[in-house]
């Protein structure tokens, strides 16, 4: 039975890089914002390298996601 609390609480814990990834992409946002505005003629480039690291940290979330179902749903 304490196995059983313990996985939930790793569950609990893996979801939180859900936070993480929220955090830096807000931030990665921000940055390209500004360079954007700072530098209009990149605004290709800079969008590109954006949706890059958005699509990189976002995959950390899914991972947490991933490994918290793992540790609900095995017994």
């Amino acid at each position: 039975m304490i196995s059983g609390s313990l996985s939930l609480i790793g569950a609990g814990i893996a979801v939180a890089t859900g936070l993480g990834a929220g955090i830096g992409i807000g931030i990665a946002t921000g940055g390209a914002t500004q360079a954007i505005a700072r530098q209009p003629e990149l605004s290709g480039k800079i969008t590109s390298t954006f949706l890059l690291g958005c699509a990189l940290a976002e995959s950390t979330a899914i991972y947490g996601l991933v490994v918290s179902l793992v540790l609900i749903f095995s017994k």
